[in-house]
């Protein structure tokens, strides 16, 4: 997910996002900007404030 593009389409600034994601907007900024490593909690948040499913599974790997 690309949430700069996602925050865009809705019209949001990072501030906005953050507000709506409950998170800080240094955070917003620092992972648009590819530093950091999110947690699965921050990720749950940033889909909902994006009006987005975040959704994590595990496949099979396929045979090579």
């Amino acid at each position: 997910m690309r949430s700069e593009s996602a925050a865009s389409r809705l019209g949001l600034t990072q501030i906005q996002l953050a507000q709506r994601a409950g998170l800080r907007q240094p955070d917003i900024s620092r992972l648009e900007s590819g530093g950091g490593t999110p947690t699965i909690g921050m990720l749950d948040r940033l889909a909902h404030a994006l009006e987005l499913r975040f959704v994590a599974r595990f496949e099979k790997l396929s045979a090579a």
